[in-house]
């Protein structure tokens, strides 16, 4: 029930549809000033109360309905860092790092104090709400997004993702969880039809929506550009209104993506409250509809319902006076110490890592050691105040480098650099400059003058294109030569090479691993990237971070390798989820497929031991207690993930070998300091969805779990049963595919 004068308001604002006053509220920009309509401005908008935000929702004055701002991004808030008329002062945030490396965290409680820092900017910097989180799942290593998603796990996405949502959300600001929904590569983004079964949809690429909008209630969702099933995401009644508001409970509104969507009236039908950033065109015919009868009234007054409902909450209409003063300094601490957190160690053998106190000197090698990649480009990119390059941290952290080695490198790449042609957009990447080609006589002499070498592979991706696999996924020949060179004339001198990988998404590293004696993958870390590769390689911070996707040892094996991007293969109009539900470890480990690294993985530059797995019933009745005793059984204080899996009947239903139930990270464990984790299972963590019940099964039987710290490295198992079949929850017959999709079979 609302309030009497809500009421009115809401029809007032019906009242104005004739003079476009409505729509331009709805829509973000006037009927009457078309050239309004380029929201992703680099440039101080036009209408824009905050230069550089991704749209600003026309204010209609006289029925008190104020511009609502909406900015990107992922990685931290996006807005120009001057203004016009304004030229004393800036306008930075912080840059965070990236999603695939706040996934690797594990940890729902740093990445919510991330959340908090990132709300915060939004709330004084007079934006209302944050386009963000991403949190669609890594379905192929060469999403060129997937820098901005979590994970190839939709429990993972889910939880992190809701994490971040209410750190975002806290301060009274609000999010649009994206994209909704299957949108996992940017080849045809736009068209490209997505065929996916029920039953994929449910479990792997909805499964963590629905987590994050009934464990944080997002304000807003962010509609796909893609097809699903043969109708528009942004079109589709089953996805906007039976799925996300009847069968998840969603409270907010829902808006398109720039530009998303072919039919304006379809799109207000299936429940997508706001066209952004909203054209002429769209308006004509959304009031012809209205004038034909072919739009309902109703079916607008309950998108401005929705709209409006969320106006309420923003600090705009609040009238707060933001002080355009957010806490830089102690953001980037926290930026600082998510980047540590979540970087993965994957290799150290003899314990290369952490360096010794009484290092002296370091040869730094690759490209990307003078020139870090701190973050994705395209709306996950920030207007950061300064970036701390791998050489200036080194030098915070007392670390000496090779200047000889300096000398070379940096004139190259400013020399690359400026040769660069000038970017058409701000969302255009910039060019690779090829690695540089160093003769074997300075390896040697540097391997003469050095302790240890550090060498950094560099990897970028954005908005509108997904990787390649030569020269992007596979390393060149010449980087490859360059890390069996150094290692291997570093090694004829007993010294070590550590490779650091500054890189947003997976590449293949079977073909060249075995050549150094530490690997490190640092992710992109956002502006406090040296200072925080330095923590970790000096041992200030013990790396706990683990893969929340996994490294396949080849492209060739990933499930989705012969159905990415699509068909046909020039300009794919479609393309098959045949691999179904088996993405990630589901497929690598149902098939014994072996793999680089595994999902969960990451090392430790101390030990852990886990004892004592106690369950809190062998029968299943409406939940269950798992504990566990993780001990530190090394020499160094250090954090551990706990991993649950679970292993469940399958005898209606065919299920992968194993699937992630539950985690949590331990606290900063002492040398031999104990610490009992609780994790819990309910009914929903036994099913899997039967699509010709549309429900959530539980099947009768034996059970398996699995505790370890990784999908792999299992410690401690034990078993349960239930005694009888149980659906858990009825959902909507919906997204059913129009013609056979054929899942991955053995």
């Amino acid at each position: 029930m609302y309030h009497f004068d809500t009421i009115k308001f809401f029809h007032t604002y019906l009242f104005d549809f004739k003079s476009n006053e409505k729509f331009n509220s709805l829509y973000g920009y006037a009927f009457e000033q078309p050239h309004r309509i380029c929201a992703r401005s680099h440039s101080p908008t036009p209408i824009g109360k905050v230069a550089g935000a991704a749209g600003t929702l026309s204010e209609i004055p006289r029925l008190g309905i104020p511009a609502m701002v909406v900015a990107d991004g992922p990685a931290g808030l996006r807005i120009s860092p001057k203004r016009k008329n304004d030229s004393t002062h800036t306008f930075y945030c912080t840059a965070f790092p990236v999603a695939t490396l706040l996934a690797s965290s594990w940890d729902t409680a740093l990445v919510q104090k991330v959340g908090a820092a990132i709300g915060n900017e939004v709330h004084e910097y007079g934006v209302d709400i944050l386009l963000a989180p991403g949190m669609n799942i890594h379905r192929n290593p060469l999403g060129g997004r997937n820098f901005e998603y979590y994970s190839e796990d939709p429990l993972v996405t889910g939880k992190i993702t809701a994490a971040m949502v209410n750190g975002v959300q806290s301060n009274g600001v609000g999010v649009s969880i994206k994209h909704f929904a299957a949108n996992n590569q940017e080849t045809e983004r736009s068209t490209i039809n997505t065929l996916v079964t029920e039953r994929t949809m449910r479990e792997i690429y909805l499964q963590g929506f629905k987590i994050a909008v009934q464990s944080s209630n997002p304000w807003t969702v962010m509609s796909s550009y893609n097809k699903i099933n043969g109708t528009m995401a942004s079109e589709s009644v089953d996805l906007l209104t039976n799925i996300l508001r009847k069968d998840w409970g969603f409270q907010g509104f829902v808006m398109t993506d720039w530009f998303g969507g072919k039919n304006p009236v379809e799109q207000m039908k299936a429940g997508n409250d706001l066209l952004m950033p909203g054209t002429p065109s769209q308006l004509k015919k959304l009031a012809e509809a209205v004038a034909s009868g072919q739009l309902s009234m109703d079916v607008l007054d309950n998108n401005v319902e929705h709209i409006l409902n969320i106006l309420l909450k923003t600090p705009t209409f609040q009238k707060y006076a933001f002080s355009n003063q957010p806490d830089l300094k102690s953001h980037a601490q926290i930026a600082r110490a998510a980047a540590s957190e979540g970087m993965v160690l994957l290799k150290n053998e003899q314990k290369t890592l952490p360096f010794s106190p009484k290092l002296q000197k370091i040869a730094l090698f690759g490209n990307t050691s003078y020139n870090m990649i701190t973050g994705g480009t395209g709306s996950g990119d920030v207007n950061e105040a300064y970036t701390v390059s791998m050489v200036q941290g080194f030098s915070n952290a007392n670390l000496l480098i090779d200047n000889t080695l300096k000398d070379l490198y940096e004139p190259y790449i400013d020399k690359a650099t400026k040769a660069f042609p000038k970017k058409k957009m701000f969302f255009e990447p910039d060019p690779v400059i090829p690695e540089y080609e160093l003769d074997l006589s300075k390896i040697v002499i540097a391997a003469e003058a050095n302790e240890v070498a550090v060498l950094t592979i560099g990897r970028n991706s954005g908005e509108f294109l997904d990787r390649k696999l030569e020269a992007d996924y596979y390393l060149t020949a010449t980087e490859k030569d360059l890390i069996k060179n150094v290692s291997e004339i570093f090694h004829a001198k007993g010294k070590k090479v550590v490779v650091l990988l500054n890189i947003g998404g997976v590449i293949e590293t079977n073909s060249w691993s075995m050549y150094p004696d530490a690997i490190l993958l640092a992710w992109q870390a956002g502006q406090e990237s040296g200072n925080s590769i330095a923590d970790v390689l000096t041992g200030k911070v013990n790396p706990s971070g683990k893969l929340a996707t996994t490294f396949p040892k080849d492209y060739g094996h990933v499930p989705s390798a012969n159905n990415f991007p699509g068909t046909p293969k020039e300009k794919p109009t479609e393309v098959i989820y045949k691999e179904g539900i088996y993405v990630g470890y589901r497929y690598y480990e149902s098939f014994a497929v072996p793999v680089a690294y595994e999902f969960g993985y990451g090392q430790s530059y101390t030990t852990f031991n886990f004892k004592n797995l106690k369950l809190s019933d062998k029968k299943f009745g409406n939940q269950l207690t798992v504990t566990v005793d993780v001990t530190n059984t090394g020499t160094v204080a250090g954090k551990e993930v706990v991993q649950l899996y679970l292993t469940a009947p399958s005898k209606n239903l065919v299920k992968p070998a194993q699937e992630l139930r539950g985690f949590a990270k331990t606290s900063l464990l002492q040398p031999n300091q104990t610490q009992t984790i609780t994790l819990v299972l309910d009914a929903k963590s036994l099913t899997s969805f039967d699509e010709k019940q549309s429900a959530w099964i539980a099947e009768a039987g034996k059970y398996g779990i699995k505790i370890g710290s990784s999908s792999q490295k299992i410690q401690q198992t034990g078993t349960f049963s239930l005694e009888k079949e149980r659906m858990v929850e009825k959902e909507s017959k919906s997204l059913v595919p129009t013609a056979p999709i054929m899942e991955l079979r053995k």
